[in-house]
């Protein structure tokens, strides 16, 4: 027995799967992000050593760091998606990229912000210019262009192949990021921050980094999908289905 993957492409069929799988995704999120702020906030070490040891501001990076992933992350999911779109012509590859950017963009909003919080008692400033900051907010831009542009056209279908090609045209942002943090020559590329290179981080900080990145991926496909099925609902209120769907849930 086979399984007709591609039925799963249509609004309606995908609707229901949606909504099923954001309470456990929810519930996941919440169960992870708590643990790994508890862990990172109380149970890790006072102080990082290290050629330029940190103190208690240290513990912001179990939320500027899964945030940053998860900016890039989202990213690469808006752009697929708008590629899909646009070679397949399918609506629903569409309605997740639109649904995917406002929280790509929450999660980039949130790295600067917590970059710049974390810089200030470790840099001596809140904004400096470092390379790794400006390429991150060049993808908040992007992600602020995405939606500006899908919004000023009225015309659902053009407003969705504009965004796609803006979308994709950014993915050059991506690889600017982490090369920004990885430079192959660091004497070629001045930066505050230091190279990621999760090998060379204690498993103590490690692990409860690890399991916010993985509470924050949860609470993505749970945000993702909730604002999904609202945009399925309002490109598909014509459809008899979507009226079936109201008048149930108006019922219960």
């Amino acid at each position: 027995m086979t399984t007709n993957w591609f039925k799963f492409a249509s609004p309606a069929a995908f609707y229901p799967i949606a909504g099923r799988l954001i309470p456990w995704f929810g519930r996941i999120a919440a169960a992870l992000v708590l643990i790994g702020l508890f862990w990172g906030f109380f149970l890790t070490a006072n102080q990082l050593g290290g050629s330029n040891p940190q103190k208690e501001y240290y513990r912001i990076i179990f939320v500027h760091v899964p945030s940053a992933w998860m900016s890039m992350w989202l990213y690469l999911v808006l752009a697929g998606w708008s590629a899909i779109g646009l070679v397949f012509n399918t609506r629903l590859s569409f309605m997740m990229a639109k649904a995917a950017a406002p929280t790509g963009a929450l999660f980039t909003f949130l790295a600067l912000w917590t970059g710049a919080l974390w810089g200030r008692p470790s840099w001596g400033t809140y904004w400096d210019w470092d390379p790794r900051l400006t390429s991150e907010l060049l993808l908040f831009f992007l992600y602020i262009g995405y939606m500006a542009l899908h919004s000023a056209i009225d015309d659902t279908r053009r407003a969705d192949r504009a965004a796609a090609l803006l979308a994709i045209v950014g993915l050059v942002m991506v690889p600017v990021i982490f090369l920004s943090i990885n430079c192959p020559d660091p004497n070629q590329c001045a930066a505050l921050h230091q190279r990621s290179d999760p090998g060379s981080i204690h498993l103590s900080i490690l692990i409860p980094m690890l399991t916010m990145t993985f509470g924050l991926w949860a609470y993505s496909f749970a945000a993702v999908f909730a604002r999904l099925r609202t945009i399925i609902l309002t490109r598909e209120s014509d459809s008899a289905w979507v009226r079936d769907v109201i008048a149930k849930e108006a019922t219960v």
